[in-house]
């Protein structure tokens, strides 16, 4: 039997072990001056003004919306083709959540729907960067300023992407990362707010620790320098130096992840391209997509279990990205039904998702294509 390859997987070199180990035998463990060390690196990287990290993507959701001014009874307008921690996140805050249908070609959420989906209690727009294809964030971002909104971006799949030649980072009013293993970088678990608003920079990085204040400017009142005041409910979402040095060294590599990831995302459509069974990702020409995922779809839905179940047997770790949020439970009970969303729904229903990550050999790429196309030959 073949090797077998994951959708996807970190790489650690001993740059990013030493790295750690020297914050283990540094004097800071938790936060420490490590962790603004890895703010400011991500500042320069995306050109944002302000990154405040957290121990996770949800978390930074979670930041991004309260620090973006959302409150129980607002809503938020999503996509379900995603991950349910960006909806969650707006639950978590007492806010409720509306969906609007995907592009068929990107799976990004689609513009042209948001003017019917945007109510009264409406109060964020949340793209989510599906694959690591931004969104289309001047359509979306016209829509919010029309109904003065603010935009909240979902770019857990996108850090090193660009849209119209800016970097993601850039292109909404708040940006949330993630850094979990599979993403373009990691801290082992791990996130960021980035923003060019100091205020939304101030309450998020406030949030992410217990809601506490040090700064004696903005104290009711200080008895003196071991004061502080918890000045609003927020949470333990720090990151720490030890997560804050691996994401250091990680982020030096970005690029050259990046690079081999569309490397390995133009083998794959040169190799696959005349397979009339599978539909192949979308690139707008707009767009230089940092593919964290690559999403094929067969045309036909009825055989995706089968071609799904065969790329496992033949070795790759294939997966599925996403089942459509509001098909859980906890969705269904708040009034969501099957059927609302057909096009997020017919992507979920064709879409599998192969290796690719940058520690692929070219070996590994051809052992994908090779067998991809068996299982396509098999059982498509």
């Amino acid at each position: 039997m073949s090797e077998f390859v994951p959708y996807g997987r970190q790489w650690i070199d001993e740059d990013d072990i030493q790295s750690v180990v020297e914050v283990l035998r540094s004097d800071f463990l938790t936060t420490g001056p490590m962790v603004r060390r890895f703010e400011e690196a991500l500042e320069r990287y995306t050109g944002s003004r302000h990154a405040v990290a957290l121990n996770s993507g949800t978390s930074a959701l979670h930041a991004a919306y309260f620090a973006a001014g959302l409150r129980p009874g607002d809503e938020i307008v999503t996509t379900p083709l995603t991950f349910a921690a960006t909806a969650n996140a707006a639950l978590y805050l007492g806010a409720q959540v509306r969906f609007v249908d995907v592009e068929p070609d990107t799976g990004n959420l689609d513009p042209a729907a948001l003017p019917q989906a945007v109510g009264e209690r409406t109060r964020l727009i949340v793209p989510v960067d599906y694959t690591g294809h931004p969104a289309d964030y001047d359509a979306i971002t016209r829509v919010a300023r029309t109904h003065g909104l603010r935009v909240v971006a979902d770019a857990a799949h996108s850090l090193g992407a660009y849209y119209k030649g800016r970097p993601v980072g850039t292109l909404a009013d708040a940006t949330e990362l993630s850094f979990h293993p599979v993403k373009p970088v990691t801290t082992a678990e791990g996130g960021a707010v980035l923003t060019d608003d100091p205020v939304l920079a101030e309450r998020a990085a406030t949030f992410r620790s217990h809601g506490i204040v040090r700064d004696p400017a903005r104290m009711q009142q200080a008895e003196g320098p071991w004061y502080y005041e918890v000045q609003q409910l927020g949470y333990n979402y720090r990151l720490t130096d030890v997560q804050s040095a691996l994401g250091l060294s990680q982020l030096r590599k970005l690029d050259a992840f990046i690079a081999r990831r569309r490397a390995i995302a133009e083998r794959y459509f040169e190799n696959l391209r005349d397979l009339p069974q599978l539909q192949l990702p979308a690139v707008r020409p707009d767009v230089k997509p940092g593919w964290h995922l690559f999403v094929v779809r067969v045309v036909e839905p009825k055989r995706r279990r089968a071609f799904f179940e065969r790329l496992r047997d033949l070795g790759l770790g294939v997966q599925v990205h996403y089942i459509p949020v509001h098909w859980h439970p906890i969705y269904q009970e708040l009034g969501f039904k099957r059927g609302q969303f057909p096009r997020a729904e017919d992507y979920y229903a064709r879409a599998v998702s192969l290796p690719i990550f940058p520690k692929m050999s070219d070996a590994d790429v051809d052992s994908v294509i090779e067998r991809v196309r068996r299982a396509v030959r098999e059982v498509l």
